[in-house]
């Protein structure tokens, strides 16, 4: 090795960022009549650690009272609906780009209860299967007005094919309103799409801290933030402090292991289905004017456990006589329809657990693939 025979000034860098964020700097030279000179440089927390990669997830906005406003901050009902754009409702809530990188998308702007329709749930799947199959997107998190929620959640959950989180979230209070939880409500939803615990639980619903699946949750309550439960079965889990902590699991068939593919569909091939309610001193009035309007379905919300009033029977077995599929569903919010001698003779498709407006949406699709009551009975045994 050659030797040193001048002054070389020589720097070493002694490195405990990750500990204590700061870097010594050593400088000396080859002689021994200069010292040691050592200066220590502070870097900061943001470049000395690996930042966390952050998930991204698209917010599809299609109005609703998240983004809705009053005239007054007390005002919490006769506001208007889908005022505010995806992007002020972010700016309302600064802590929500710590958790994700979020892009956003207006997709539509109505009232969920007044102006949805399927050529509006046709879109908005068609949408976010576009967006989950691009491979930079993790999840998508929708905002959506919550009277038809479970209708729009129930019908993504079963076309849309993705097993990436799909949050569907809203809020009953207007922006505008004092102590408003659409804020919440949608942090804590970017929060679920981006959690890896989420994956493969189908569509849920993000609303109150609590997380519900699209299939089993429905609408309790016409004003209450408290709105989105499952008396009965309760709710896949919760959310606490940006985190989704999951408690059960979705059984029944959903998105990637749906015969129904938003990719195949289109606002045509979705047949008429109505939904006819019965009551004391009932009759056939209501089936009849829904045949004659061209419904190749009916879901019946009988009394208790599905009942059929002895005057509306004939109407409904001449619907199916005519070709109309008949489901057998009831207007009670808990307890399943059993299998019954009627549902046989009658050549009646039984509704099993799901609603009268989810049975609708899911024989809407039934009628995609065909018109057996027999094979339609399959599906919602497995939907």
């Amino acid at each position: 090795m050659k030797k040193l025979t001048t002054k070389k000034k020589v720097t070493l860098a002694s490195l405990a960022v990750m500990t204590t964020g700061v870097i010594t700097i050593y400088s000396s030279y080859t002689d021994a009549s200069h010292p040691v000179e050592a200066k220590q440089i502070k870097i900061s927390d943001t470049t000395n650690v690996a930042e966390k990669k952050l998930p991204n997830i698209k917010i599809l906005a299609t109005g609703g009272t998240i983004a809705g406003t009053g005239s007054t901050s007390t005002q919490t009902t006769g506001y208007q609906a889908g005022v505010l754009t995806p992007d002020q409702l972010i700016e309302a809530i600064p802590e929500i780009k710590d958790i994700a990188n979020i892009a956003t998308e207006q997709v539509s702007r109505i009232d969920s209860g007044t102006s949805n329709t399927n050529a509006v749930m046709v879109q908005l799947a068609k949408e976010v299967q576009k967006e989950l199959d691009n491979p930079e997107c993790d999840g998508v998190v929708i905002t959506h007005g919550t009277d038809t929620m479970e209708e729009t959640a129930y019908f993504l959950n079963l076309t849309v094919h993705s097993d990436k989180p799909i949050v569907m979230v809203g809020s009953m209070r207007p922006s505008t309103s004092i102590s408003a939880d659409g804020p919440l409500n949608l942090y804590n939803a970017v929060a679920l799409a981006g959690s890896k615990d989420a994956k493969g639980k189908g569509v849920m619903i993000s609303m109150n801290d609590k997380i519900g699946s699209a299939r089993d949750t429905y609408k309790t309550n016409t004003t209450n933030v408290d709105a989105f439960n499952n008396p009965e079965l309760g709710s896949l889990g919760i959310i606490q402090g940006g985190k989704a902590y999951f408690y059960s699991m979705p059984i029944k068939k959903h998105t990637t292991e749906s015969e129904f593919d938003i990719r195949k569909i289109t606002e045509d091939n979705l047949h008429r289905v109505d939904i006819v309610y019965s009551h004391a001193n009932d009759d056939r009035v209501m089936v009849d004017a829904a045949v004659a309007t061209g419904a190749k379905g009916i879901i019946h919300a009988g009394t208790g456990n599905g009942s059929i009033h002895e005057k509306t029977l004939p109407g409904l077995q001449d619907a199916v006589k005519n070709g109309v599929v008949v489901v057998r569903d009831t207007r009670v919010p808990e307890g399943m329809v059993t299998h019954e001698q009627i549902d046989i003779d009658n050549r009646f498709v039984n509704s099993g657990n799901i609603n009268p407006q989810k049975a609708r949406i899911l024989l809407m699709l039934a009628l995609t693939k065909t018109e057996d009551s027999n094979k339609i009975q399959k599906y919602f045994n497995e939907y």
